[in-house]
């Protein structure tokens, strides 16, 4: 199995999991410092941090598999063909999971699924998606197939890739500048003016713009409340709905 689920540090747990809820995701895993949350495609986790720390408002890109050791015996197999073995078990007592390095240096884990079914209660219409901004384009997206996500053709030509993994969620590759880092937002298939009053009802600022492949809503992100102006953090969370391809 492979279900996109990327780890969002945060010290104000109680307004995202209010945001996220409003989005019409379920929780599902709860515990001190932790929560998940399932869409209808895809998962994210909430990690509680101090404020003030370094990682607070950050996301760290991940996914979550079944079987561990196969997972990263098929992902290096796929990498072997270009000369890459990009997936190393951790050890037991560190965690159950796998670390995926790529290319560019940017690493991530492959987390062992603490449970497997998707909740049906979520929202069908939203999606969790993952995105990798680095310089080096071609070679995340060769480790993306390495790891069995499928490829999603973009309506564009450029240097973005997305894919989609079997068990829910997208994963993009996005062009950046300086050191690899990670990113996520939401795609929504359904109505955004539908979704925009509801959230705009439960006491959310949002706005929608208009792009060349569809419309984006832009949320106020929770973290961003008592942010600095020159933080890393910001200042909205992003639900797109692409036109269709070829439109």
């Amino acid at each position: 199995m492979l279900r996109v689920r990327p780890v969002h540090f945060t010290s104000r747990m109680a307004p995202w999991e209010r945001l996220l809820t409003d989005l019409g995701m379920i929780k599902t895993t709860e515990d001190d410092t932790w929560r998940e949350f399932d869409a209808g495609s895809g998962r994210l986790a909430l990690q509680h941090t101090p404020a003030g720390e370094e990682n607070d408002g950050s996301t760290s890109f991940g996914v979550e598999v079944g079987d561990l050791e196969e997972f990263a015996r098929r992902t290096n197999l796929a990498g072997a063909e270009t000369g890459t073995s990009p997936a190393e078990l951790v050890p037991a007592d560190i965690g159950d999971s796998c670390r995926i390095t790529g290319e560019d240096g940017f690493s991530f884990t492959a987390d062992k699924a603490a449970h497997g079914a998707q909740c049906a209660d979520a929202d069908p219409a939203l999606t969790v998606v993952a995105v990798w901004f680095t310089e080096d384009t071609a070679a995340a997206a060769d480790t993306l197939r390495c790891m069995g996500a499928r490829f999603r053709p973009v309506p564009d030509d450029d240097e973005t890739a997305d894919f989609t993994a079997k068990n829910g969620g997208v994963l993009m590759v996005r062009p950046g500048t300086g050191p690899a880092r990670s990113g996520f937002g939401f795609e929504y298939d359904g109505d955004l003016d539908v979704l925009r009053d509801r959230l705009t009802a439960a006491g959310h600022r949002v706005t929608m713009t208009e792009e060349a492949f569809g419309r984006t809503l832009h949320v106020a992100n929770p973290d961003a409340h008592d942010a600095a102006p020159d933080s890393h953090v910001a200042p909205t969370l992003w639900i797109s709905q692409r036109a269709p391809r070829g439109a």
